[in-house]
């Protein structure tokens, strides 16, 4: 799967937008991969439905990725609600998702483990009532500049058509698998003052 080298200006949703501007003061002030402790976008108790976030366990392709929040809307769009609480975080992404969903996400991932840079991701999906989603994926990543320990997910649903169902949007039915628009590595402009600077060449991943 191909990842463009893109710059910020690709991601849509403004929240996103926000989440990602914090994250590129903190690279620029540290002149690396910010750590989770200095990261403090405002207002992120509105985001929490919407966030995931994780500990990186292993490196390259046999990385896991253990879920340490998942947000309320992500359970309803995963049909996660029959799980309690308590017994959502603390497990893998791999496990929690199942095979068919996670083979389709994992290569983002892995694209910002890789790149040590944010990952970003847009893909059409159909609510229960057959409406037109957009699903966009950001992914931050955190640590040190020899490897990505942690991953902040903000996960956002969006219709042209108005209002949608938001529950088992991310189905694993065959006639609702998404389809990826849009798959890039944010890693141009990723220091403010330096204009069109590239950190990578497009990305292929597996």
């Amino acid at each position: 799967m191909y990842f463009q080298s893109a710059s910020p200006s690709i991601v849509r949703s403004v929240k996103q937008i926000d989440l990602l501007n914090t994250w590129l003061r903190a690279f620029a002030k540290r002149h690396g991969l910010p750590r989770l402790m200095d990261y403090q976008p405002d207002r992120i108790a509105d985001e929490l439905p919407d966030l995931m976030t994780f500990d990186v366990v292993g490196e390259g392709d046999q990385a896991r990725f253990l879920i340490t929040h998942e947000g309320t809307r992500l359970t309803s769009a995963y049909g996660s609600e029959h799980i309690a609480p308590d017994e959502r975080t603390k497990r893998y992404l791999d496990d929690a998702i199942g095979p068919i969903r996670y083979a389709r996400v994992v290569s983002h991932y892995r694209a910002c483990l890789a790149a040590r840079r944010p990952a970003y991701s847009v893909s059409m999906v159909r609510d229960a009532d057959g409406k037109e989603v957009s699903y966009e994926r950001l992914l931050l990543p955190f640590g040190s500049t020899a490897a990505v320990d942690h991953i902040v997910g903000s996960y956002k649903a969006i219709s042209i058509e108005g209002g949608f169902k938001i529950g088992d949007l991310m189905s694993i039915r065959a006639d609702q698998e998404p389809v990826c628009v849009v798959k890039a590595v944010i890693d141009r402009d990723a220091v403010r003052g330096n204009p069109g600077r590239r950190l990578a060449d497009d990305l292929e991943f597996s």
